[in-house]
């Protein structure tokens, strides 16, 4: 599922988000809230990329139809030095409106750092991750992330 959205495109939820992320300074578009990110995907308005491992989409899940480019890979996180590249390869451009997701919104916020200072024009991170935080009891998946507002996801 290819979809080369050019900013001119750009929907509006996220021209306002790009613009805010713009004023305060970030690198990349800026955060957009699971429901938000689930709507423009599932309409075709957005690319959905999952920055996790692979070991993380078989194991924990991952959305149906999301494309996939590790920020990093194996148990130890060893950051893929190819990530820009295959991002952009994956995505068909620069310029295709782009949403990263990883566990908890933090390798995302990092991946989408690198997209901005390659050249990327419209590339946010999906706030809260397909997890969520981590919670006093040392669980996820309590309080927020993509799972926790019953998003659609599959687990091989």
């Amino acid at each position: 599922m290819l979809v080369d959205v050019v900013p001119e495109a750009l929907p509006d939820e996220l021209a306002s988000i790009k613009e805010q992320a713009g004023s305060a300074g970030l690198t990349y578009a800026g955060g957009v809230p699971p429901a938000l990110a689930w709507r423009l995907f599932s309409t075709g308005r957005a690319l959905l990329v999952d920055v996790r491992t692979a070991e993380e989409r078989k194991f924990v899940g991952h959305v149906p139809d999301s494309l996939h480019v590790p920020w990093a890979t194996g148990t130890a996180l060893t950051r893929n030095p190819r990530f820009v590249r295959e991002l952009e390869s994956k995505i068909g451009g620069k310029d295709a409106v782009v949403l990263l997701l990883c566990r908890s919104g933090k390798r995302s916020v990092l991946a989408a750092e690198a997209a901005g200072k390659a050249g990327f024009t419209a590339v946010f991170n999906v706030l809260e991750g397909f997890e969520g935080e981590i919670d006093s009891l040392q669980q996820r998946g309590k309080a927020d992330g993509w799972r926790f507002h019953g998003l659609p996801w599959i687990q091989d």
